[in-house]
């Protein structure tokens, strides 16, 4: 395979993955999958993350994406005992 088909299909993985984390949070469904919101958000936290209180919200969002992977990761481990 040529190297651009093996960078392509990184970035298309990588697309993807950001996507399943749009879904997977919710946002698709609580915003109607209404696509001009969705990007309204994103470009509401980049605003955040480039304001004074940029370092604070950086702290915040990944200790609770931390916690929700973690729940996730217990409730797939419970799911295979049982």
């Amino acid at each position: 395979m040529r190297t651009w088909q093996v960078e392509r299909r990184k970035r298309t993985r990588h697309l993807i993955e950001l996507g399943g984390l749009v879904v997977k949070a919710g946002i698709v469904d609580l915003t109607n999958d209404d696509r001009t919101m969705i990007y309204g958000a994103m470009l509401w936290i980049a605003a955040k993350l480039h304001s004074d209180e940029g370092e604070h919200a950086r702290d915040l969002w990944a200790a609770k994406g931390r916690q929700a992977f973690d729940a996730e990761r217990r409730e797939e481990r419970m799911g295979r005992r049982t």
